[in-house]
């Protein structure tokens, strides 16, 4: 029982964690783009996180963790609409669960991830969406795909028994690909559909620099997310176990440090000048990169994928330009460039490094990234042509709080200037 109290205490914290998160994420969204559209990124994620979790409850926990037929396949079993609380007789929780923690902190702590996937989209498509449309597709694809891909792994599907050579199981200890990779899918085609900013590219198809409005608050943001994380990576040991939370801690940090320094350096002797925002993405990719293997790098395994993050961020930035497709906060080349990277590096460091380990790494997210693209296409797709995907010229020239909320974020401060 002290056991069991202990590990929940803990696995509640990381919870309180990854909800801060989304903290982050909205002021890093924020700073990286224009004043005018403040409240409508602070008014997606707030839906975000709030339809998330009701959504988690009453389809996803169970859609993605529903049990299995016997046959190896992952035929998906769907175990039914709404929480179902293990409760005893006596009406007092059933502490036999799990040997870890409860049924209601594993609710809360997986819901939170859930709201992750698509927050990772409104940054791509910030400053041009129309917020209904956004949200129809949030509730779609936290609501169906997030479940599904991951009950595949977590979930105990058919890629947690995958078996090539001697390798067996796809790992993927916190989701750089079941959480970063499949909001990072969804944020490519919703971009595409999209179509790029006003003003971001030439004629000639040159990027040309939309800045945003509050680097500080984009720093903040990025701190607190990687604070946020120790929560994300240290909650999915799933107890509060010394030396495996002490070591994915560790390698977390590490890779965050690598990936930041290798970011600003490079972006540095290509471009001539110290990008601040290289440096925040670099961060965050080389967290987005050591999550598939949190657990298992060593520390000098984690500094590599971190340094080799930073290097992936800026060439991955500059790919998305090179492609005309206009992601105001590099969530493409962070999660979805990354998230792949790091689970590839599964296969190459750690205890399952090996040719079959890294087959299987690369299946998954192959499978995977097929099916979040056919839906998100298809969802999409679907949404472009009944409601609309774009808001109108004069909406995004005058800025979506005006239109859509009909306030300005700073309108005091506005008002008392002279």
């Amino acid at each position: 029982m002290e056991i069991l109290t202990i590990n929940n205490v803990w696995m509640m914290i990381c919870t309180a964690l990854v909800f801060f998160m989304h903290l982050g994420f909205s002021f890093l969204e924020i700073g990286l783009t224009r004043q005018k559209n403040t409240i409508n990124i602070l008014f997606k994620n707030l839906f975000i996180i709030c339809i998330g979790l009701l959504l988690y409850c009453l389809i996803g926990f169970n859609l993605m963790y529903p049990g299995f037929e016997a046959d190896g396949l992952g035929i998906l079993k769907f175990a039914g609409f709404g929480l179902d609380s293990p409760m005893t007789t006596e009406g007092l929780l059933d502490l036999s669960y799990n040997s870890g923690y409860t049924f209601w902190t594993d609710f809360l702590f997986q819901g939170m991830f859930a709201a992750t996937a698509a927050t990772i989209v409104s940054g791509a498509v910030a400053e041009r969406i129309k917020l209904g449309s956004f949200m129809l597709f949030t509730i779609l694809y936290i609501g169906i795909v997030y479940p599904i891909v991951g009950s595949w792994q977590w979930g105990g599907g058919f890629l947690s028994t995958l078996e090539i050579g001697k390798a067996t199981g796809f790992h993927d200890f916190a989701g750089s690909t079941l959480v970063h990779s499949v909001g990072g899918w969804a944020a490519l085609i919703a971009v595409y559909f999209l179509g790029s900013r006003l003003g971001k590219f030439s004629e000639n198809g040159h990027p040309q620099v939309i800045p945003g409005h509050n680097i500080p608050m984009a720093s903040a943001g990025v701190l607190i997310l990687w604070l946020g994380w120790f929560g994300f990576n240290g909650g999915s040991v799933l107890s509060a176990d010394p030396a495996a939370t002490s070591l994915t801690l560790v390698t977390t940090s590490l890779a965050a440090a690598a990936g930041g320094v290798t970011a600003f350096i490079f972006s540095t002797l290509l471009y001539k000048n110290y990008d601040i925002t290289m440096f925040l993405n670099g961060i965050l990719g080389g967290l987005v990169a050591i999550t598939a293997g949190a657990d298992q790098m060593s520390p000098t395994d984690a500094i590599l994928i971190g340094l080799l993050a930073g290097i992936v961020i800026v060439l991955g930035i500059k790919l998305v330009d090179k492609l005309q497709l206009d992601d105001p906060v590099g969530a493409i080349a962070v999660h979805l460039i990354c998230g792949i990277w790091g689970t590839l590096a599964v296969g190459i460091f750690g205890n399952k490094a090996g040719i079959d380990q890294l087959a299987i790494q690369g299946i998954s997210v192959l499978l995977i990234g097929v099916f979040c693209i056919l839906f998100s296409l298809l969802f999409l797709g679907a949404i472009k042509f009944t409601l609309g995907l774009r808001v109108s010229e004069k909406e995004e020239i005058d800025g979506l709080d005006s239109h859509e909320h009909g306030m300005e974020a700073y309108s005091d401060f506005r008002t008392n200037q002279h």
